[in-house]
């Protein structure tokens, strides 16, 4: 059973008590990420996550781990471009000490100079990692392209340079402007009574500010193209156009649409691409939404020679989809979409993350019955129709590695127009 309460300082509270479990998943959800942040506070909103775990004016940062691990529980916490997640995973019984905690980062951290340099260098060090891995730096190279020069394309992880120069004082003065009540979700799922929660969670968060928040540049999509010539062993490839938002009625339509394309090993790409031609080792598809935009793309991994072979077959690929489908397809992926929706309804820790995430997007808690009624609503012609609509768009195509044989943008333009 949900249920939702709103304290007097704003702050909504989800809780979900789920029958016979044992523990308890528990956090904040702040609705304020990346695409929040000016230029010159790029990475801000991730380098804040990390530094609520560096102390507060009653813990040090060795204290919250051992409170947390004392008892067995988990801590952690994520940035995205929209979202911060703070959460722990206890024993029932160790509920207030979750909350506890949580309010307190949330509320009192420090921000202790010194601690904040020594962060830096971890931070560093983060961005760095994923310089290493193409993929991370070819999905980051698609973002600026698609969103060109605005908040939604950076990085999440940030500018090196922002991050050497951050200080304490500005980042008390981002926690001050964009956390504020009317942005956090306190969501809890698992062995939780509701009452008890929420009498705890008012008494705790009472040092929450409660002015409007400072809102964020509406995401434009571009397209465009960034191909990165590099001596690597493989070409990391994605191609995308601008999909769907959060409240889209063609939401359902676009992710049917993806997982068809690209969504398993009995999908149209896997078997054409790999399984027939050998072109690639990876290759899928995803519908991502966003509360103002969306981006629907295939990502593949194909060497030197083969990419030369494998866009042409992409692209006729895209434009045969429409005029192809069939009925025994689109009820396999039905049938995806509804066991993976019913598998995450069995994981405690997914349900408050989910529950949050449903109230920051909707305002309201979607239930999975009237996901799956929108999902098996959508119809083939609603799927040939959009598809036609899609792959017309301003494309955005990223390349990084040995690109000699990779169709030119403007090609590939062409190429999709049939």
């Amino acid at each position: 059973m949900i249920n939702i309460t709103t304290l007097k300082n704003g702050i909504r509270v989800i809780t979900e008590e789920i029958e016979n479990a044992q523990t308890i998943s528990l956090g904040t959800w702040v609705g304020v990420g990346s695409r929040y942040e000016t230029r010159s506070e790029n990475g801000i909103s991730h380098f804040l996550e990390h530094m609520a775990f560096k102390g507060t004016k009653t813990r040090s940062a060795l204290k919250i781990a051992q409170e947390i691990e004392n008892v067995g529980g988990y801590i952690n916490a994520y940035t995205g471009k929209d979202m911060t997640g703070y959460y722990v995973h206890l024993l029932k019984e160790n509920m207030p000490t979750g909350v506890d905690i949580i309010s307190d980062i949330i509320q009192h951290a420090t921000m202790e100079q010194k601690e904040l340099d020594t962060e830096k260098g971890v931070i560093l060090q983060e961005l760095s990692m994923y310089k290493d891995r193409p993929d991370y730096v070819v999905a980051q190279n698609f973002d600026e392209t698609a969103y060109a020069d605005q908040p939604f394309g950076r990085d999440i992880g940030g500018d090196p340079e922002v991050i050497r120069t951050m200080t304490s004082e500005k980042m008390l003065e981002y926690m001050h402007r964009q956390y504020t009540s009317n942005r956090m979700i306190i969501s809890a799922s698992g062995a939780v009574k509701h009452d008890d929660f929420v009498a705890r969670c008012e008494a705790l968060y009472n040092d929450v500010n409660t002015h409007v928040g400072q809102e964020c540049e509406p995401a434009k999509y571009t397209g465009g193209a960034s191909y990165v010539n590099r001596a690597n062993e493989q070409v990391n490839l994605l191609l995308g156009f601008e999909g769907e938002n959060y409240t889209s009625p063609n939401r359902w339509t676009s992710k049917i649409l993806a997982m068809i394309l690209g969504g398993g090993m009995t999908s149209r790409l896997f078997q054409q691409i790999r399984e027939k031609r050998g072109l690639v080792y990876v290759i899928r598809a995803s519908s991502d939404c966003d509360s103002d935009t969306g981006i629907f793309n295939i990502y593949a991994g194909t060497g030197e020679k083969e990419v030369g072979e494998l866009m042409p077959v992409l692209c006729d690929e895209l434009l045969r989809v429409a005029d192809t489908l069939t009925d025994a397809e689109i009820d396999r992926v039905k049938t995806q979409i509804k066991a993976r929706l019913l598998m995450q309804s069995e994981e405690i820790s997914s349900h408050a993350d989910r529950n949050a995430r449903l109230m920051l997007n909707y305002g309201r808690i979607v239930s999975d019955e009237e996901i799956l009624n929108q999902v098996m609503s959508v119809q083939k012609s609603d799927i040939a129709d959009y598809a036609r609509q899609l792959f017309v768009k301003k494309p955005t195509v990223a390349a990084l590695g040995p690109i000699q044989n990779l169709m030119s943008y403007d090609d590939i333009c062409h190429r999709l127009k049939g």
